[in-house]
């Protein structure tokens, strides 16, 4: 991705450098040929003569945030079939182009996708790196996989019309390797599987189910690895979790209902988790409205529950979260991706620096790029974004995108700055 060319300092605003510690009240960030020099007190900062200036009007500098579960190809998704045939592949890698541009515009500097039809993610990447397309920096993970019969695999035999554009469907270890070495061909870096249900399917695949055996999820952590690739999955009932975690899995999603047992192979590993919470409260909150059965509500009120809790264990013992969700649904949809940040401070009871550190440090980890961006740290990628106003007063005023003073990717502002002059 092109970085940018000489130098810019953002000054007048309280630093929140991502990595939980205190903010500093009067911040300063230098920026110089797309890599941050200085971040730090501003009386400390180095003059640079002939600098672009952004004033952040004694608001708040932080770190470009990111979004560490991120369906690119989702759009306004009310019933199942929105997901795999309701648009042509053309049209919704249109959307796909328009979600990631979204993204950026909404101060998400990088994102993982947590899964996408066909492989228009990866594809998606190289317009953004090569700068055809603006967007976050991305990590693909293209098709998902899941068993036969399992939460994603809906369309009924006698229709023969299979999953393929969404899913890859395995019968045991040995298409389980197979469908890892098409992802491989295709180009992904992470492999997003299915190990188990979710509330949205109470009859088949509920929340407590199990979707793939653990030989199957052994198999595709074997191949994956064995091809530099990492894997994840959407992790929910109990063994689930700890099927994935013993397996040796790279991230689990969600790690919705994890025991004692599971929150220690987790620290041992130090493997990081997205909880994705909003979603499940927009869906108990407006999930009748989209036709959501009571008994559908009732499992998202459940899930609700246990993935609050264990998101409040896994931080409280020392683990890793991510921030993010599944945002394209009718009722989280794109643009609204930082209700899951207030969503985690007003509902899970997290502190702001707390939230901030994993959208921000924790989700480059995630991503394999903690050495590049996540943090405003001298030698870092220049990430930034500037608000105008208290954000750790109050975490909302991230999801007004108005009191956004500029988004910055690699040195290069990408979002509307209004006071931009020349020092």
């Amino acid at each position: 991705m092109k970085s940018g060319n000489g130098s810019l300092l953002i000054r007048n605003g309280q630093l929140v450098d991502g990595t939980g510690a205190a903010p500093v009240a009067d911040g300063a960030v230098v920026i110089t040929d797309g890599r941050i020099v200085y971040a730090g007190a501003a009386d400390g900062a180095p003059a640079v003569e002939g600098a672009w200036v952004i004033d952040a009007r004694g608001g708040t500098i932080l770190p470009g945030l990111v979004e560490a579960h991120f369906h690119p190809t989702y759009f306004n998704v009310a019933a199942l079939e929105d997901l795999d045939i309701k648009y042509p592949v053309e049209y919704v890698t249109l959307l796909a182009s328009a979600n990631a541009r979204l993204a950026l515009e909404c101060g998400y500097t990088s994102a993982r996708s947590g899964g996408s039809l066909f492989n228009i993610d990866v594809w998606l990447k190289e317009a953004i790196e090569n700068g055809i397309a603006a967007g976050p920096r991305l990590a693909a993970s293209g098709r998902e996989i899941c068993s036969a019969g399992g939460l994603m695999d809906w369309n009924p035999e006698f229709r023969k019309i299979g999953m393929e554009g969404l899913v890859l469907i395995i019968n045991g270890p040995t298409e389980a390797r197979a469908a890892v070495r098409k992802l491989v061909k295709d180009g992904v870096e992470w492999v997003k599987t299915y190990p188990t249900g979710d509330a949205a399917a109470p009859d088949t695949n509920d929340h407590h189910a199990l979707c793939m055996t653990f030989d199957e999820m052994q198999a595709v952590v074997a191949t994956a690895h064995n091809h530099n690739l990492k894997v994840t999955g959407h992790c929910r009932a109990t063994e689930g979790i700890k099927n994935a975690l013993r397996s040796g899995y790279d991230a689990v999603e969600h790690a919705t209902f994890i025991d004692d047992e599971g929150l220690d192979l987790l620290l041992k590993r130090d493997v990081p988790a997205v909880p994705a919470l909003q979603f499940e409260w927009a869906s108990v909150e407006y999930g009748k409205g989209f036709g959501m059965s009571q008994r559908v509500i009732d499992g998202h009120k459940e899930t609700l529950e246990g993935g609050a809790e264990s998101a409040r264990r896994i931080l409280r013992a020392g683990g890793r979260l991510g921030m993010g969700g599944d945002y394209g649904f009718a009722w989280t949809p794109h643009g609204t991706y930082a209700k899951e940040l207030t969503f985690f401070v007003k509902y899970v009871g997290l502190s702001p620096l707390e939230v901030l550190k994993c959208a921000t440090k924790t989700g480059a980890e995630i991503m394999g790029l903690g050495a590049e961006t996540g943090t405003l740290e001298a030698g870092k990628l220049g990430d930034v974004l500037v608000v105008d106003g208290d954000v750790i007063g109050d975490i909302s005023l991230l999801e007004d995108r108005s009191r956004f003073v500029a988004v910055i990717q690699g040195g290069i502002v990408r979002g509307p700055v209004s006071q931009l002059c020349i020092q």
